[in-house]
């Protein structure tokens, strides 16, 4: 009786004494992922596959020196492949909102230097505007209204202020960019998602999901305090009140319910949204639009 065994070398045949009795050995990768070798050797031998308890003797066989560099480079191939089929839009799709998120906080601390510092110039137009994306256009747009409170700068004071404003609004235009990268992945990898979350929600619980896979196995109760952690710990351990929501706070429908309905509304938005997970990993439907109508229409 004759067995066949595979490993990264090639394909070989072994007798009852597990000697190698006949072998082709693999030139390439594709070679060894195919199993063709394996299938034209089965068929010529008209061999069994080796029994596990077989294993561990067959194994000493290839201990031999003259295998080493063989076993070496083909590994080599085997994980540089294993490396590059491993990048997935899961990567993609979590270092593009993993800079979002940076860059979040880097123009809100460098818009709040602004406001400080042009306020001594122009104190009343930080009141007036609340928003620091607004603000810092108008900084580079608007003239200084002569009942200003603020000091008489020169010229060279204040274009080093608007040389900030124009690094801030250049910060707030890499962000946008990245909301329509994130859209054109999405659409593609999970449209479920991005329909019923919008791309930077639904872009943060795949990446504190730990990806898409993951996030689809995940119960709908985990999905809703996503980005919640913390708070849920403290809970936990000092007995404080328990978090009712994570991420998906910033979500519209739970935005514009009222305070009293906000934890039912984040039940009900994380049971769909764990849904749509499963549809887009398996590759189901598009179901989104009418999760959505119908979360619209019971929160109403």
């Amino acid at each position: 009786m004759n067995y066949i065994f595979t490993n990264i070398l090639g394909t070989f045949i072994l007798d009852e004494k597990l000697t190698i009795v006949d072998s082709l050995l693999f030139k390439s990768l594709e070679e060894y992922k195919s199993k063709a070798a394996e299938a034209k050797l089965q068929q010529k031998h008209n061999s069994k596959p080796l029994p596990k308890e077989k294993l561990l003797q067959t194994l000493l066989l290839f201990k031999d020196a003259k295998y080493y560099h063989d076993f070496y480079q083909k590994n080599l191939e085997l994980t540089k492949d294993g490396l590059k089929h491993a990048v997935n839009e899961d990567n993609m799709i979590m270092q593009a909102i993993a800079n979002i998120n940076e860059l979040d906080k880097i123009a809100n601390t460098m818009s709040k230097r602004l406001r400080e510092w042009y306020s001594l110039y122009y104190p009343e137009l930080s009141e007036k505007i609340e928003n620091h994306e607004k603000y810092v256009e108008l900084v580079l747009e608007q003239e200084r209204n002569p009942e200003t409170f603020g000091a008489d700068l020169s010229e060279s004071d204040i274009e080093e202020m608007k040389l900030l404003a124009g690094r801030i609004i250049s910060l707030y235009a890499l962000r946008k960019q990245h909301e329509l990268y994130l859209e054109k992945i999405m659409s593609k990898y999970c449209p479920n998602m991005l329909e019923l979350a919008g791309a930077t929600i639904a872009a943060r619980l795949i990446e504190l999901g730990k990806g898409l896979k993951h996030l689809a196995l995940l119960p709908a109760s985990t999905v809703q305090l996503l980005g919640a952690e913390k708070a849920l710990f403290r809970h936990l351990k000092t007995g404080s009140r328990s978090p009712k929501y994570g991420v998906i706070i910033n979500h519209p429908l739970i935005q514009n319910a009222p305070r009293d309905k906000k934890g039912k509304a984040a039940r009900m938005l994380a049971d769909k949204l764990s849904l749509c997970a499963r549809l887009d990993y398996f590759k189901g439907e598009f179901k989104a639009p009418d999760y959505r109508k119908e979360l619209e229409g019971k929160l109403q």
